[in-house]
């Protein structure tokens, strides 16, 4: 077995990223974080503290951040409409935003177990481990994520049409590539895939032959 690695994983909303990363943590027996779940999560351990959506007080935000339980990341309730919108208050801290991305270059550097990390997101390879040799860039069409955002939608129960899918995810494309601060785009030495005409199956088998190349196995 390899030694310890740090795999970083940035790509577009629904580009297969995600199930990428939790494939390649289990086959390196690595740790993974999920970073876009962070500001949710905070959300969420805000509100079980008695936060009100519409009464933010800083100071208790800021500290919440500096302790925020990653356990938070995984559980169902960071989805709700409610946790959401108060990520989206408090994603705008500076100070919360430097917080969490200290918190995920420690976990990167120290993982709470296995041989190193996988982290997804958007600026992993670029702004939080830029000096990790394993980078990888998900992208794929426009339409082609729509409509896997669409289906996975319908499969939870939702009642959505394509044609606003399309144009949220449209708008949060542009968000992420034009935003100043750390916007959406290939690091350098990236290895790119495109998702649009493959399956995970192959996705996984295209990123597992770049990094095995990488680490010399």
């Amino acid at each position: 077995m390899i030694g310890a690695m740090i795999i970083a994983v940035d790509g577009s909303a629904a580009s297969g990223k995600g199930t990428l990363s939790k494939r390649l943590a289990d086959y390196f027996s690595l740790a993974h974080l999920d970073t876009g779940s962070l500001f949710r999560a905070l959300a969420l351990q805000l509100l079980n503290a008695g936060t009100e959506i519409d009464i933010i007080d800083e100071i208790q935000v800021i500290e919440e951040s500096a302790k925020l339980d990653l356990g938070l990341c995984s559980v169902p309730e960071i989805r709700t409409d409610k946790v959401g919108s108060l990520a989206s208050k408090v994603a705008i801290l500076p100070e919360v935003r430097t917080n969490l991305l200290t918190l995920q270059r420690n976990f990167a550097n120290n993982p709470p177990h296995g041989n190193g990390a996988v982290l997804d997101g958007r600026d992993i390879g670029s702004v939080v481990v830029p000096e990790t040799p394993i980078k990888l860039f998900i992208d794929a069409k426009l339409e082609v994520r729509a409509e896997r955002r669409f289906k996975e939608l319908l499969h939870a129960g939702h009642s959505v049409i394509f044609r606003q899918v399309l144009a949220e995810m449209r708008k949060r494309d542009q968000r992420d590539r034009n935003r100043s601060v750390a916007p959406l785009r290939a690091a350098g030495g990236a290895k790119i895939i495109d998702t649009s005409t493959m399956d995970a199956d192959k996705v996984f088998a295209v990123a597992l032959d770049h990094v095995k190349h990488i680490v010399g196995t």
